[in-house]
């Protein structure tokens, strides 16, 4: 098996993130960020909106649109209602992602071996598999863009018969840029070249020059024409979202500059040799490619760098920093596998005992933890939850055997399979978490068609809403006097709060106001942390007297 595997890196890469990611793709809500991209595919095929984007009928040209159209085209072709569907584009882009990470290890360590481990630590990260449900731009514009940094380290590299990668690396640094503006650039190309300058210097620049500015005009021209588009034909809804956007970058969600130092914890399962991999002094005389790992260490670094030194930080900006660090901390692992059975030193065996052995505790205890946290639940997930426990504490049981043998390739190879076996058999119990208030909007449409009524909405209806919901709601507003009501004389209507006393008193004089239930969108209970009042609407029929 592993023998196939080494035969054939990419179709591994590809076939393991699909076992991994694609049975449970419908298992979590959809999340407020996936909403909006989602309702604007929605648009896209219902209404044509394919290249002045909106969402809810509104423009939203605040995030460029082709990871949109890839979601849409998705959606044309496996059902535009299907949460598989819109979900598959941002899938098959961990599969770009770990296949160019490969891709660009080989070029600095020509080890296929080595360049897997490297991969796999990537697409087992958790941010990298977060990203694709907390904010599905970003996996685009950063898959885009290491395809765009594979291409341009072959032109770096090359002496002649460049010129396809100088095409190659323009085009996808465009689509990066089409994705999600300058993030990608800024927070993954621009460490890159700083760091490969730094490190391997640039070779026969001169010599490349035209190419090098081909790079530049071609990803311009592919990344800026939509700009130039919604600017020419909304300028006005253009420069109010660009001003916007601009503003956000410098007052909104303000942290200190030190705010990202604990970046490494972002890659999760791989948090202890990711700390361990930065230290240079430690590293340094143990790695086998030493200007590789000074090359990833020094991109990584200069990455955590440029993002601290924006205003406005997020956790989930920090994704394209992970993405070196999986070579970086390739390369510790590499070194564990060919070293740590002869290691003798208490202060380089402990943490790897430490990080290992909690992995495989986690797996043991997996079948109490289970049954902890399904509580009552447990019937209806029986099934699940013991081929959860089997699969977890076999898992765990072998690392501690191989742990003992110091056999670390083992340890390794196994560590990504737990990844993966959480993935596959945990994530489904998430189901059982139930709220007693949860209830859906999904066939509120139907019903109101059913009636013949139009819905409307006042306040605020999140995206998650409209998205179940499955169609627009138009907003009115029901505080301002002066306001216009809807002509139809029965329609529905969608309040964020109940409706105070106060305004039911004045529009009961003109209509009958029936609050008939609360959708709520928590699966979580309301004393939890997760639970969040936006997800909550009440639903009103106004018929008048």
């Amino acid at each position: 098996m592993i023998k196939l595997i080494k035969r054939h890196p990419v179709i591994s890469i590809c076939l393991f993130t699909a076992f991994m990611l694609l049975p449970n793709l419908k298992v979590l809500d959809v999340s407020i960020m996936e909403a909006r991209n989602f309702i604007t595919a929605r648009e896209m095929v219902q209404d044509g909106n394919w290249l002045l984007t909106t969402m809810n009928g509104e423009p939203r040209y605040e995030k460029p649109p082709l990871p949109t159209w890839l979601t849409a085209v998705s959606g044309l072709l496996f059902g535009i209602k299907s949460t598989f569907a819109l979900r598959l584009p941002a899938i098959l882009f961990i599969m770009i992602l770990g296949v160019s990470i490969f891709k660009i290890s080989m070029l600095l360590v020509k080890d296929t071996t080595q360049s897997l481990q490297h991969a796999f630590i990537a697409i087992t990260s958790f941010y990298i598999i977060a990203i694709t449900i907390e904010a599905p731009w970003d996996i685009f514009t950063h898959g885009f863009m290491c395809v765009a940094i594979y291409k341009l380290l072959l032109l770096f590299e090359k002496n002649k018969s460049y010129w396809k990668h100088s095409f190659l690396a323009g085009c996808f640094i465009g689509f990066s840029f089409l994705s999600k503006g300058p993030v990608s650039m800024y927070a993954l190309m621009l460490p890159f070249l700083l760091a490969y300058g730094f490190v391997f210097k640039y070779k026969n620049v001169k010599a490349k020059a035209f190419s090098f500015l081909s790079v530049i005009v071609l990803a311009l021209v592919v990344g800026g024409w939509w700009y130039l588009y919604v600017r020419y034909q909304d300028p006005d809804t253009f420069h109010a979202i660009t001003d916007k956007e601009t503003s956000n970058w410098s007052s909104y969600n303000i942290r200190p500059f030190y705010y990202y130092w604990s970046f490494f914890t972002q890659s999760g399962l791989w948090t202890i040799p990711a700390f361990i991999s930065l230290l240079y002094p430690y590293l340094k005389t143990r790695v086998n490619h030493l200007k590789g790992y000074q090359f990833s260490l020094l991109w990584t670094l200069l990455a955590v760098l440029l993002l601290s030194l924006i205003p406005e930080k997020k956790s989930r900006y920090l994704m394209p920093v992970l993405i070196p660090l999986a070579i970086n901390i390739g390369f510790y692992i590499d070194y564990l596998i060919r070293r740590f059975n002869t290691l003798t030193d208490k202060r380089e065996t402990f943490p790897v005992y430490v990080h290992f052995g909690l992995i495989a505790c986690i797996g043991l205890a997996f079948p109490i933890l289970g049954y902890v946290f399904l509580k009552d639940a447990i019937t209806s997930h029986l099934v699940s939850y013991i081929l959860a426990s089997i699969v977890l504490f076999g898992l765990g049981l072998s690392m501690l055997a191989y742990l003992r043998q110091k056999n670390i390739r083992m340890v390794f190879r196994l560590t990504i399979l737990f990844f993966a076996g959480v993935i596959l058999t945990v994530l489904p119990l998430s189901k059982g978490v139930t709220n007693e208030q949860y209830q859906s909007i999904s066939n509120l449409k139907t019903e109101l068609e059913a009636e013949g009524l139009k819905l409307y909405a006042e306040n605020y209806v999140s995206p998650e809403m409209l998205w179940y919901y499955g169609d627009k709601i138009p907003f009115i507003s029901l505080h301002d006097e002066e306001s216009k009501m809807p002509n139809e004389s029965r329609f529905g209507l969608l309040s964020k709060d109940p409706l105070k006393e106060k305004t039911l008193n004045r529009l009961e004089t003109d209509f009958e106001i029936k609050k008939l239930r609360t959708y709520n969108l928590n699966r979580f209970p309301s004393d939890s942390k997760p639970y969040n009042d936006r997800l909550l609407n009440v639903f009103y029929i106004f018929e008048r007297k």
